[in-house]
């Protein structure tokens, strides 16, 4: 299965903060689309979809009491006003997503042509839901909220089989989350468990932008979720939702993170000329204790009488890393001066690459 497209990609849930206008939508849109062209980011803006028809069960349509079928009602749009804020996203360079929570939602997607499906942690074992969704083959995001590992096995299982790609969210489904609530060990966990899979984190905190993006990059996440809206139309702003200045500071903390990371986690990295410089600098030299002739051969056992270790390290000399049995001396030699490259035959010396390394280091 082909997974890059979750690959550092950004999932910002603009879900049912629009509140039914589309010019709110669109609003919300465009303020956050700013924020992610500035940090250079690849990010998708995402939807929510419920079907207005048959989502809830008809003798409890308008029941104000029941605060979720309140707000699907008061927040519903019509295929064409959502067909608006979908262009809108697409126009402003950022993925258009949804998360689909009724089978007539998941044709709306392939109507929209929308390239990636959320599934929310509530539903990833709706199977109903979930073979509707496999059916589009498009790759899927799921949230991982008070899920089982059965429930996660079987998922994996499921979307592998029908090798349709798919990425898992870590997700602790408490709105807000405290701190000492994000179990962000899970991550370790899940990439452990399914090393095929792009594993990602999906948060609800509300305290800070900076520690969970640092904390998470390094333990592999790499796709993210937040909640966004904006402070408009006196509507309030719910504590686990981000603001455009809080998610602009959760991008640059995403920059940081990767720099402060580095390369690959498969491969010994090579350390940057100036590391090397720096370590050279405390590197012991080869200094002579006595006076040698010349084609004197240094052996192992003979090191304490024929030279010591100190620093500095001077140019063309031979250093603790480099005095090796069995070389000889090219000239007679004066006690307490270096042991350049040139006094011995040594292979450092014969080659010019080494040679013109070793002559270019130390004071």
């Amino acid at each position: 299965m082909n997974n890059e497209i979750f690959h550092n990609l950004f999932v910002l849930e603009l879900a049912n903060n629009h509140w039914g206008s589309v010019e709110r939508g669109l609003r919300i849109i465009n303020d956050f689309a700013q924020v992610v062209r500035f940090n250079n980011v690849r990010a998708a803006i995402k939807l929510q979809f419920r079907d207005g028809d048959h989502f809830i069960q008809k003798d409890f349509k308008g029941r104000e009491d029941i605060r979720y079928i309140k707000k699907t009602e008061a927040t519903k749009l019509t295929k064409a006003q959502y067909g608006v804020l979908i262009d809108a996203i697409k126009a402003q360079g950022c993925i258009p997503m949804a998360t689909a929570f009724d089978e007539a939602s998941v044709d709306f997607c392939v109507e929209l042509d929308l390239p990636i499906l959320k599934v929310a942690s509530s539903d990833l074992n709706d199977w109903f839901l979930l073979e509707k969704i496999a059916k589009t083959k498009k790759p899927v995001i799921v949230s991982s909220g008070g899920s089982s590992g059965k429930d996660l096995d079987d998922l994996v299982k499921f979307f592998s089989s029908r090798n349709i790609p798919l990425s898992i969210n870590h997700c602790v489904s408490l709105y807000p989350s405290e701190d000492g609530e994000l179990e962000l060990n899970q991550i370790d966990y899940l990439r452990h468990r399914y090393p095929d899979l792009v594993i990602g984190y999906s948060t609800h905190e509300y305290t800070d932008w900076h520690s969970s993006m640092l904390l998470s990059y390094a333990k592999g996440a790499r796709t993210w979720e937040r909640h966004i809206d904006i402070e408009a139309d006196g509507i309030p702003v719910s504590p686990y939702c981000s603001l455009p200045h809080q998610i602009d500071e959760w991008f640059k903390a995403f920059h940081k993170a990767r720099e402060m990371c580095g390369g690959s986690r498969e491969h010994k990295r090579i350390p940057s000329r100036r590391e090397v410089e720096y370590l050279e600098a405390l590197v012991r030299g080869v200094y002579l204790k006595r006076d040698l002739p010349a084609g004197y051969e240094f052996r192992h056992e003979n090191a304490d009488e024929d030279f010591y270790l100190a620093i500095p390290l001077q140019k063309g000399q031979l250093s603790c890393r480099e005095i090796m049995t069995g070389q000889r001396t090219t000239s007679a030699l004066k006690a307490d001066q270096p042991l350049l490259i040139t006094d011995v035959d040594s292979p450092y010396a014969s080659n010019p690459s080494l040679r013109d390394q070793i002559f270019k280091r130390g004071l």
